[in-house]
């Protein structure tokens, strides 16, 4: 009996919670039910789908992006960090200025830089002013700097080098193919000048002198061909101290002028033809050919080009050899 009263008034007191009572009981506090319920939950529930559905989609881009730049532990794609630096493969493609410390290729492939434009590379010093600049351009290649140097595969001996004051060239020899040759405005200086094998060696000014000049003097040797010298005006052999010394089989003289007998100094002197004349030089230096006697004729002859009378005798000569050979 009193199990059963028991079961009957906790029924009530439930039934009598759950109706709503307008009459509150004094001393009661207001119960009022926990959860989310209607839109509110559904609205929660979307944004957690919402949420859920992002965070797959941004894990499949990054696993994608990771998978399609090649990211590694060593470096992303192409680029391997190191520990001596980073390393690129392949081609590389910069669209701002790269600054670096040295650049340099595999052992087994070349370094290759290209720009649509020009390549330029600069030197800085710390305070950030260029020092040494080269440019290679479409049209030229320029180098800027204090000095410029070329030099062996093992660095030691300095094959060409320029600054403002001169040009050096180290190689043991120079070579130039051009048709022209090479021009030079102003002097040069050179131990040695010859020609390439069975070619010509030719040294010309076409509007000005030219000049050799050498302390201890000036040689020019043809070992197995002659060497000619020719000009339009005078040429002139001098010596200030020393003496012009010819020495050959035989010397030959062409084009001197026949001396004319001298009304004053021979009268009525007539000479035969002849096949045999002597050389007879004038005060002035020039050489006329007198006809040749037991004696000399030097004195009763003068030069056309020379109206003073000549007396030094320096041999006698055939005229017939010297036409033939001009």
């Amino acid at each position: 009996m009193v199990r059963g009263g028991v079961n009957r008034m906790t029924q009530e007191q439930y039934i009598l919670a759950s109706q709503p009572n307008p009459l509150q009981r004094p001393g009661c506090a207001t119960v009022y039910p926990v959860g989310i319920y209607g839109w509110r939950k559904r609205c929660l529930y979307f944004f957690i789908l919402l949420l859920l559905v992002t965070m797959i989609v941004n894990l499949a881009l990054t696993i994608w992006i990771l998978k399609v730049m090649n990211f590694t532990v060593d470096g992303m794609g192409n680029l391997r960090v190191t520990k001596e630096g980073i390393r690129l493969e392949g081609v590389s493609e910069f669209l701002l200025p790269l600054y670096v410390k040295e650049i340099k290729s595999r052992r087994d492939s070349p370094l290759v830089l290209q720009s649509d434009r020009n390549v330029t590379v600069n030197a800085r010093n710390n305070l950030g002013q260029v020092t040494g600049q080269l440019t290679v351009g479409a049209e030229m290649v320029e180098a800027q700097c204090q000095r410029f140097e070329v030099r062996s595969t093992d660095g030691e001996r300095v094959l060409f080098s320029a600054d403002e004051d001169e040009i050096s060239i180290g190689t043991d020899k120079l070579r130039v193919t051009g048709n022209e040759g090479v021009v030079f405005s102003h002097s040069v200086e050179t131990p040695h000048v010859r020609a390439e094998p069975f070619q010509d060696l030719k040294l010309e000014s076409p509007t000005r002198t030219l000049t050799l000049e050498a302390p201890k003097g000036v040689e020019v040797n043809a070992g197995v061909g002659e060497f000619k010298a020719s000009c339009r005006k005078d040429l002139t052999l001098e010596s200030s101290e020393g003496e012009i010394f010819l020495n050959a089989n035989s010397i030959r003289l062409g084009n001197l002028p026949h001396g004319s007998v001298d009304p004053l100094l021979g009268p009525g002197t007539t000479y035969p033809k002849q096949t045999v004349y002597e050389v007879c030089v004038c005060p002035s230096g020039k050489l006329y050919l007198s006809p040749a006697e037991s004696s000399s004729t030097c004195q009763t002859t003068n030069s056309l080009m020379d109206m003073f009378t000549c007396t030094m005798v320096l041999a006698k000569i055939d005229p017939a050899s010297q036409k033939e050979n001009g």
